[in-house]
């Protein structure tokens, strides 16, 4: 690269607009960060991602938050429960929709916009930001704001600490193979248990088989105005909604 690319290239990389990957925690925004109440109520444009026909959960959080002229970009999913997760047409309809979306971000980043994209619990969690930020990476300023976890509302909601001393926490994911998820559950102190929705059937036989489904709460929509917490053993034969989280608490060492 030569001096007249290297200055093109830094005025380019000076006039770019950076990327936020806001982290709004658990659900309450009374939960959420200090520095990420104050991009949301500055921010010029904000990205969300939501199922098709629905308002989405995080921009749900934010009502009332955003600045009168904002510019909302709604990133649709093509694809949630429709195709199963084996299915090679899942990955590639998701990979389409990420690559879409990063195109459109790197357009603002490129006319020198700020762009806040909100993200449910962390962003670096089991989050759909992650997806974005891999493929932003190099081409555009980015900064993650991270954020309170909804499983650490889930398990102070219950009102129990989750681990003690030494404890071995596992967090697993519902659409895992019913082998899987028993060897995991066999093997860790303390559960975290995600992506609940119509796997809970297999999750509960799952629990019988590793002999801890006496021990398995059920909180569902943690730090939400419709929060739910009981015992799984409870809640037999009941449809659960995707904001639902399976706990077993651990019973490790204390003094």
């Amino acid at each position: 690269m030569n001096a007249q690319e290297e200055i093109r290239a830094a005025d380019h990389q000076q006039v770019q607009g950076t990327i936020w990957g806001v982290g709004l925690g658990p659900g309450d925004p009374e939960l959420m960060s200090v520095r990420a109440d104050r991009l949301l109520r500055t921010a010029r444009h904000v990205a969300f991602f939501r199922k098709a026909g629905r308002p989405g959960q995080a921009r749900r959080i934010v009502e009332g938050m955003l600045r009168p002229d904002v510019v909302e970009i709604a990133m649709e999913y093509p694809v949630t429960t429709e195709i199963a997760l084996s299915d090679p047409r899942y990955n590639a309809r998701l990979s389409e929709f990420y690559a879409r979306c990063t195109a459109r971000l790197r357009t603002l980043s490129d006319a020198g916009h700020d762009v806040v994209v909100l993200a449910e619990g962390d962003p670096f969690f089991y989050g759909s930001f992650m997806h974005l930020f891999t493929r932003l990476e190099g081409h555009a300023p980015l900064q993650v704001v991270p954020a309170i976890p909804g499983m650490a509302a889930a398990w102070c909601a219950t009102g129990l600490p989750i681990t003690w001393g030494d404890d071995v926490m596992s967090t697993l994911m519902g659409t895992l193979p019913e082998d899987t998820l028993v060897q995991q559950m066999r093997n860790a102190d303390a559960l975290v248990v995600m992506k609940i929705g119509r796997n809970i059937e297999k999750i509960r036989r799952a629990l019988r088989s590793a002999g801890r489904y006496d021990d398995a709460w059920l909180v569902e929509y943690a730090a939400m105005p419709e929060q739910r917490v009981q015992r799984l053993a409870e809640a037999e034969g009941k449809v659960t909604p995707y904001f639902s989280i399976v706990l077993v608490h651990g019973q490790g060492r204390r003094p």
